[in-house]
């Protein structure tokens, strides 16, 4: 049973929003993501995503987070504050507000507490659909949306790819460890069509 897309609000173009996949505190991402995460230990990979992150996110940003923001949620009320910008997460399988979880629900109600704005499964700011799976996803095909041609922000994949036919990867792995632009998005999807 594929999910179906949240409709949350439609992005004008002059609103600065950027998209991203952390996966904070998970130690074994440093092995399987070596060549992208060269860090020794989980804190100087989470040091160095906050600063990149704060670069380049302005306190007024909207930031889509797509999944995983953290392995271990007791980080999560650590780490959100020290980052810029309006969050809304699209949860990923680790994170434990996602519905793959028991009690997912309360999971979901402390990551709000925590200062995420909105946790959903899956969204759709036009002109694209938002979820943590990828469309062939087939290790989670229960969570991930049906592939019905439109574009798809998604994380998940790590640096397995960054752009595969209508679906785009913003996992940190594939963007030099820092998030990406709706304008990036939007020059992807143009010189793509």
């Amino acid at each position: 049973m594929n999910v179906q897309p949240r409709h949350f609000r439609e992005i004008r173009h002059y609103d600065n929003v950027v998209y991203l996949g952390f996966h904070i505190a998970h130690a074994n991402i440093l092995i399987y993501c070596a060549i992208s995460r060269p860090y020794a230990t989980t804190l100087e990979m989470e040091q160095d995503l906050v600063a990149k992150f704060n670069a380049v996110v302005k306190p007024e940003d909207t930031v889509w987070h797509l999944g995983d923001f953290a392995m271990n949620e007791v980080v999560v009320p650590k780490v959100l504050p020290r980052l810029y910008g309006h969050h809304k997460l699209v949860s990923g399988n680790h994170d434990k507000c996602h519905p793959k979880h028991k009690n997912w629900e309360a999971a979901k109600r402390r990551y709000l507490s925590y200062g995420f704005e909105e946790v959903v499964v899956s969204a759709e700011v036009h002109p694209f659909k938002l979820c943590h799976m990828p469309y062939d996803d087939l290790r989670y095909p229960d969570h991930a949306l049906k592939d019905e041609g439109s574009w798809l922000i998604c994380g998940h994949v790590h640096g397995a790819w960054k752009i595969k036919g209508k679906m785009i990867n913003v996992g940190v792995d594939v963007w030099d460890m820092a998030p990406v632009s709706l304008e990036t998005l939007l020059a992807i999807r143009e010189a793509t069509k």
